[in-house]
């Protein structure tokens, strides 16, 4: 019998707590699980609250069938919320809303990514963020993504707009700018304006295309995500990877810092010292008295 746990009045099912999910370090189910009850849940849900989700699921791990969806999967249970999201003119779809612990911890039992669009739902297409993903083409690593980082701070700086980091969980780097709500084309064209200026500023370094020819040695300054449709790794999420990686905040002094690849991977079980030293770094995403509007 699948075991049940009762999460804020809602009881969830949790089924192959000892399946190894992460063969390289030997991590279950109920370890993936308890990342996001005990550690992450008090900094993952701010992120995802409001927002449409979603989810890059894993179910026998990172070594098994991935496949993305984004419409509430069969037998979602009817108290998880769902919002409408436009995908034309004409035709919308559903997808849910992880506002809740409870909703959380249903979620996490799917073994998923969490992925978030920069708009909420009550505004869609409405950017209230701006993301950069830096992206490094082999043999460059996340060090050169933090050189690139540095440069784009300065340069978000001199618009007025404050930039936040979060390892991308992977190879690469986010950069994430909480803005006054804008159009999503609107915070789109401007993040291409700063991909092209970066590429012009270290053009040994940066690169604001995507074609593979150009990518070897440099960082792509990834721009698409700010589109309405297209989404970002939430904040605190697990990842697919050999490893239980994490999608983490890292301060400046951290990114200014960086020598090696490895300085900047984090895992699961890193997670719960890192907040008890830092809180959320992130936090000022989510407060309107931080939203600066877009240069005109």
């Amino acid at each position: 019998m699948t075991p049940m746990t009762e999460v804020e009045g809602r009881r969830i099912p949790l089924s192959n707590l000892d399946k190894v999910l992460y063969p390289a370090t030997g991590t279950t189910k109920g370890e993936v699980l308890h990342y996001y009850a005990a550690t992450a849940g008090g900094v993952i849900l701010p992120h995802l609250r409001d927002r449409p989700v979603s989810f890059l699921r894993y179910p026998d791990g990172p070594g098994g069938q991935l496949f993305f969806t984004k419409n509430p999967p069969p037998g979602t249970p009817a108290w998880v919320a769902t919002a409408p999201v436009p995908h034309s003119e004409d035709r919308s779809a559903r997808q849910p809303v992880v506002g809740d612990l409870a909703s959380l911890m249903w979620a996490a039992n799917l073994v998923v990514e969490f992925h978030t669009p920069q708009w909420r739902t009550g505004a869609p297409g409405i950017a209230d963020r701006l993301v950069l993903d830096l992206d490094p083409g082999a043999p460059a690593t996340v060090v050169e993504c933090c050189a690139v980082a540095l440069w784009l701070r300065e340069r978000l700086a001199a618009d007025g707009l404050t930039a936040y980091g979060k390892t991308s969980g992977s190879k690469g780097l986010h950069l994430l700018v909480p803005l006054e709500p804008t159009p999503s084309e609107a915070a789109s064209a401007y993040a291409k304006r700063l991909a092209q200026e970066a590429e012009a500023a270290l053009p040994e370094l940066a690169l604001h295309r995507m074609k593979r020819a150009l990518r070897p040695g440099k960082v792509f300054v990834d721009f698409s995500q700010n589109a309405a449709s297209k989404t970002t790794a939430t904040p605190y999420t697990l990842r697919a990877r050999p490893e239980p990686t994490v999608s983490a905040p890292v301060t400046w002094d951290e990114i200014a810092g960086c020598r090696e690849p490895g300085a900047l991977v984090f895992r699961a079980g890193d997670m719960a010292g890192r907040l008890e030293r830092y809180g959320d770094p992130l936090a000022p995403l989510n407060d309107p008295e931080q939203t600066r509007p877009l240069p005109g």
